[in-house]
């Protein structure tokens, strides 16, 4: 059917953990992040939360669905921050070729 194959060939290039100065400071700084967008997704999720509420209490389908959408928007948020580094790790470790 394919008429064209595609051989995906290794550049060699390793990554350098000791290449650049602050490395160790960038990651400290990229940790401590984590919780903060931990936090803005749980806030972000109540008042999506709050607005699902009142639109559907109030009969209002605009409110409803897009407190529904940020609802789950932000969830999805809370679960690829939390896992970012397990993530980050299982794709490292794929080998292609």
């Amino acid at each position: 059917m394919f008429s064209h194959i595609i051989f995906i060939q290794d550049p060699g290039i390793q990554p350098n953990t000791d290449g650049l100065p602050g490395l160790p400071e960038f990651r400290h700084m990229i940790g401590a992040l984590l919780p903060f967008g931990l936090a803005v997704c749980v806030a972000v999720l109540i008042l999506s939360a709050a607005a699902w509420a009142l639109g559907s209490i109030n009969g209002n389908a605009g409110y409803a669905s897009k407190g529904k959408f940020g609802f789950l928007v932000a969830l999805g948020a809370a679960i690829l921050i939390g896992s970012s580094n397990a993530l980050v790790r299982f794709f490292s470790a794929i080998q292609i070729g």
